[in-house]
């Protein structure tokens, strides 16, 4: 046995699955990155033949691209034989881009058996090399599956079986049924999900008036912000009915899809025009003063901008989903003053106190504005400014001064917290093992059961 299946092994395919979903315990993708940025390929190499997932992930890829094909394969198989999707998949993937791509197909079939995204992965890899009727067959059994189902849908139009795939959705669409919240059917492919896929492909065959019937009839048109509908009115330049939508979609998902068709239509003024109709700046519409202010400042005009957002800010005090988009505003037009001011106000409403929830986006103003000593010095005289979360605002704005060595002393007192912030100053530093060490001391076993108390996230 090599040294690198022994190291594998002795890791099962439960306990990776569980480090790469947690992060725990291992060095993750951002920071086996900044290996790599930094030039330290020996030390990712060494560990992803010690059990690093993420590791053997990057160098396989580098392995792949630099042609050493028989290297990347070396480092993933002992992963791949623990039986583990995701490194099983990596390989198939590295195969298909260099030709092989019967063997991906072979390395896939088994695991496609279990459904679920193996089997999405197996039918579109098919359907990607001329068997998509095939794919379409296989699919077609996990079709109460949105995932699956969406793949359906979209190898049904390489196998010119558009007709097929609208059967079986339509099947699923119940007269006397319609979901009553997100929620709804969520397990399965609800009714919602159903009409939205039938309304793509109806789209596909021309038929518009169908496709937008369809999503009307949806008891919620907007899929996660997306505007299902209104793309398809925007992309068929209906824009008469996109305004009729607009009018009366609460969500502010068709306002914001017609300004955008405005301004790349050069009429700027008129999609200026639609947002204030629809809020002024205020929060009638979700997101309406903060797409507004986008829109101006991308157009030169960061002082109507700001001014924007600062009365948004006046009709929600203290939300920092507002404070936060003002003070960066601020930052690009260069007036931080701008931004410490608004806050000034709202502590003064507050009686003077601020917890740094909220203090803390002031930070980048006073840096800007006084520089970095001089926030770093109000940070530290906050009544939370010793606290572990403020330890990790304070470390950023000293690493980003240079400062690196400062930002480890800060963070090394409040260990455990705030440790891959810690590994990445580290790296930074060139202090490689000392990184990886800690990246790694972290206990690896998953707690007997979850509870409220467990330092474990309940995956």
């Amino acid at each position: 046995m090599s040294d690198v299946e022994a190291g594998v092994r002795a890791v099962d395919a439960a306990d990776l699955d569980r480090r790469a979903r947690t992060l725990s315990g291992c060095i993750p993708p951002a920071l086996v990155a900044l290996l790599l940025e930094r030039g330290h390929e020996g030390e990712v190499e060494s560990q992803a033949r010690r059990s690093e997932w993420f590791c053997a992930r990057a160098w396989a890829r580098l392995m792949g691209e630099r042609g050493r094909r028989e290297d990347a394969l070396e480092v993933l198989a002992p992963y791949v034989a623990t039986g583990w999707w995701p490194a099983a998949r990596l390989q198939a993937e590295l195969l298909e881009s260099w030709g092989r791509v019967r063997e991906a197909v072979e390395l896939a079939r088994p695991y496609a058996a279990t459904g679920g995204q193996p089997l999405e992965f197996l039918a579109r890899l098919l359907a990607r090399h001329g068997h998509a009727a095939e794919a379409f067959e296989r699919l077609r059994t996990g079709i109460e599956d949105c995932a699956l189902a969406t793949a359906l849908v979209d190898v049904a139009a390489t196998a010119g079986l558009d007709e097929d795939a609208a059967r079986l959705l339509s099947d699923r669409i119940p007269a006397d049924h319609r979901c009553d919240s997100p929620w709804c059917c969520r397990s399965t492919l609800d009714p919602d999900t159903a009409l939205g896929l039938l309304a793509t492909i109806r789209e596909r065959q021309g038929r518009t008036d169908e496709a937008i019937t369809l999503l009307r009839t949806r008891s919620f048109p907007s899929d996660n912000g997306c505007g299902r509908l209104a793309d398809l009115l925007a992309r068929h330049g209906r824009l008469d009915e996109l305004r009729a939508y607009a009018a009366t979609d609460a969500r502010g998902v068709a306002t914001q899809r017609l300004a955008e068709v405005l301004e790349e239509q050069g009429d700027v003024e008129g999609a200026v025009a639609l947002y204030r109709r629809t809020g002024g700046g205020t929060a009638h519409v979700p997101y309406a003063a903060y797409h507004l202010a986008l829109l101006l400042a991308r157009h030169g005009r960061g002082d109507e901008a700001i001014e924007v957002m600062r009365a948004h800010a006046d009709t929600c005090p203290g939300e920092d989903s507002v404070l936060h988009p003002l003070a960066e505003l601020c930052l690009d037009q260069g007036r931080p003053h701008d931004g410490l001011a608004h806050l000034d106000d709202l502590k003064a409403e507050r009686g003077g106190e601020e917890d740094w929830d909220l203090f803390w986006i002031r930070l980048p103003l006073i840096t800007a504005g006084a520089g970095v000593d001089e926030a770093v010095g109000q940070a530290r005289a906050h009544p939370e400014g010793d606290t572990q979360y403020a330890a990790e605002h304070i470390a950023r704005m000293l690493h980003d001064a240079g400062r690196t060595e400062e930002a480890v002393v800060l963070l090394e007192q409040h260990l455990p917290a705030n440790r891959t912030d810690l590994a990445g100053y580290l790296i930074d530093l060139g202090r490689i093992h000392e990184a990886v060490a800690l990246l790694q001391e972290h206990d690896r076993r998953p707690p007997a059961r979850w509870s409220p108390w467990s330092s474990e996230p309940p995956f």
